[in-house]
């Protein structure tokens, strides 16, 4: 049985801090395909979550699914962002709520300059990140602020769309495979870029195949197995357990 939890903690993760993010029995579908089963989970504020689990087990559903986009479909449950209730919005109300969602295709608008593209995610004026704090966090775009973003390296359109969600100021940055296709050099100047805004209060949930890589810069980890979830804890516990990095994660 399936128990709505308190949002005020999360008694069968890690940590008693407040919940932040909270996804309570959420069930998603593609067409016919029941991929999300019911799944619930916490995020606390500041932390760094790693959603991770083999192809095909729901990750990038979920993602979408809080995000509020049009697919995955929905069907039931809830999921609160600070207390707001984003089940009941659209997704441009979430991403207005405070939602930062990464695509793993990044989706830099063709045309645009790189401080095109940040002008037009960015809220006026701006509360938290403006242009040249962006500029700040990452250099190379400061660099090739005039160059159109497409033609960027992926590495570097990478970064362009992290740039891209801080802009608008959000609470909790989505990133989906945020590391594919990059070279280890690049991952390693991404994930330095990921703990500097942890440490500023940013709150992040991850999904990536790399798992080792995320579950080293990780504070907590959910593993999804066909639709379900099979941990809900610390991420060192998944790197110290074999049998189970074998198992679900095939590491």
């Amino acid at each position: 049985m399936n128990v709505k939890p308190d949002f005020s903690k999360n008694a069968n993760a890690a940590t008693t801090a407040p919940a932040f993010l909270s996804v309570w029995d959420m069930h998603a579908y593609y067409g016919e395909s029941y991929i999300v089963q019911g799944i619930s989970f916490n995020v606390h504020e500041g932390e760094i979550l790693a959603l991770l689990g083999r192809n095909g087990a729901g990750k990038t559903t979920t993602l979408r699914a809080i995000a509020r986009l049009d697919d995955p479909q929905v069907s039931h449950g809830e999921i609160w962002l600070d207390h707001t209730p984003l089940h009941k919005m659209k997704s441009y109300e979430a991403s207005q709520a405070g939602l930062g969602l990464v695509p793993e295709d990044r989706r830099i608008i063709q045309g645009l300059t790189v401080e095109e593209n940040l002008k037009l995610a960015q809220i006026a004026p701006p509360i938290g990140w403006s242009i040249e704090r962006l500029y700040d966090l990452f250099p190379r775009l400061g660099e090739r602020k005039n160059q159109e973003g497409t033609t960027l390296s992926g590495g570097e359109q990478q970064m362009l769309a992290i740039a891209r969600a801080l802009a608008r100021d959000i609470k909790v940055l989505l990133l989906d495979e945020p590391y594919e296709g990059l070279a280890p050099v690049i991952v390693d100047e991404i994930e330095k870029t990921l703990v500097h805004i942890k440490e500023q209060g940013m709150t992040t949930v991850i999904v990536e195949q790399n798992a080792v890589r995320a579950l080293e810069l990780a504070d907590r980890a959910v593993i999804l197995d066909t639709g379900g979830i099979v941990f809900d804890g610390l991420a060192s516990e998944v790197l110290e357990n074999e049998e189970l990095r074998s198992e679900y994660l095939a590491i």
